[in-house]
């Protein structure tokens, strides 16, 4: 592990409470058109995470600090940390409530009103991640508030295939959700979307027949989660009408393709090894792209540490730590959400790094099937095809 003692069990504790900057971007958005005129302003969601964040952490840079072993239990059982994800439910909503307000008069142009949904979308986004951090946990509340925090974005399924799918065969090429080398972010999005979804509602499935309950049961954590989403819209229609509809559903599609993205940044390319019986080995650091950016690190809750978080999930985002192991990404999440955009660009940055992590021997990667044999070709493994 790298990093460096410090004299407090977190030196960062006191930062973890700006990750709650997330949701109150969705309550900020009118009073800075009221203060300032711009109407700018309504596009601060993307406006913060695109552009904000990428130069904040290219200003401050590195974390450089990890947590001590022995201060493990003390982290993990201190609630403050758990408040810090629980405070972003209702901020996450009360800053909805205030968008349906708004979507549902006519004091805002139609351009100002999808700025607010693109905001919200990002605020959805988000929470996914919120509701990934919930969502790994065994504490019942804690997993009821995950499939809270999902509700905005309608993608309650992502609680059980996260869980039971996504961290079963991470960087495998059976996963939806780890991307190939060669597959662009755009190709990348259909396939993870709907091989999540067709995967979660498999999952869910079998394990109801397993427990001899039926797929129409109260127990189905998909139906849980969708009947939230449901709830909440029909509330929010009810109660501002149905001009809100189009802007609920942008948002919510934009927050999960933010999580999608994301979902495309972190595995890209990577692959596990094989044990000698041909039975995948068991996920280490080296199968997950890492970042210790700090300010996206406080900013989605350690996310960037994400190997040691698929190494060890039952950690607590407080208690993650940076691996040496682990492939570095050239920047922060933030930063390489822009980049992988912009397929070109993000395979100019990323083929070389990818191809670094295992020794020049690129025939060790996930890479795309119909482009293998052109991208063993390009790095003269042709035989090896």
């Amino acid at each position: 592990m790298v990093g460096k003692r410090g004299g407090s069990p977190d030196p960062k504790r006191h930062l973890w409470v700006l990750g709650l900057i997330a949701p109150a971007s969705a309550l900020l958005p009118s009073q800075l058109v009221l203060r300032t005129g711009a109407e700018v302003f309504w596009w601060i969601g993307p406006i913060i995470v695109l552009i904000v964040i990428p130069v904040l952490d290219w200003v401050i840079g590195e974390d450089g600090t990890n947590p001590r072993d022995e201060d493990y239990e003390l982290l993990s059982n201190d609630r403050y940390y758990r408040w810090c994800t629980y405070l972003f439910l209702p901020i996450q909503f009360v800053g909805l409530v205030i968008a349906c307000y708004m979507w549902a008069g006519d004091a805002l142009s139609v351009t100002d009103k999808l700025g607010l949904a693109v905001t919200l979308g990002f605020v959805s986004g988000i929470g996914i991640n919120a509701a990934h951090e919930l969502g790994h946990r065994v504490e019942s509340l804690e997993r009821w508030l995950s499939k809270i925090a999902l509700a905005q974005s309608g993608y309650g399924h992502f609680f059980v295939e996260h869980n039971r799918g996504h961290h079963a065969r991470v960087a495998t090429p059976e996963d939806p959700a780890s991307a190939r080398m060669g597959e662009s972010l755009w190709e990348f999005l259909p396939r993870s979307v709907i091989g999540g979804f067709r995967s979660a509602i498999t999952l869910e499935r079998d394990r109801l027949r397993r427990k001899g309950n039926r797929w129409w049961s109260i127990h189905n954590h998909i139906l849980q989660a969708w009947s939230m989403s449901l709830v909440l819209f029909a509330a929010l229609l009810a109660a501002f009408g149905w001009a809100v509809l189009p802007y609920l559903l942008l948002q919510a599609v934009i927050g999960a393709s933010l999580l999608e993205t994301v979902n495309y940044v972190e595995h890209y390319g990577l692959l596990r090894r094989r044990r000698a019986n041909g039975n995948w080995a068991r996920c280490s650091p080296r199968d997950s792209w890492n970042s210790d950016r700090l300010v996206t690190n406080i900013f989605l809750f350690h996310l960037q540490r994400h190997s040691d978080h698929h190494a060890n999930p039952g950690r607590r985002y407080q208690t993650l730590r940076s691996s040496e192991e682990a492939p570095q990404l050239p920047a922060g999440y933030a930063t390489m959400i822009v980049l992988a955009y912009l397929p070109p660009l993000w395979r100019h940055i990323m083929d070389p790094r990818l191809l670094a992590h295992y020794g020049g021997d690129i025939s060790q990667a996930n890479i795309q099937p119909r482009k293998r044999e052109r991208i063993l070709t390009r790095y003269g493994l042709a035989a090896a095809a």
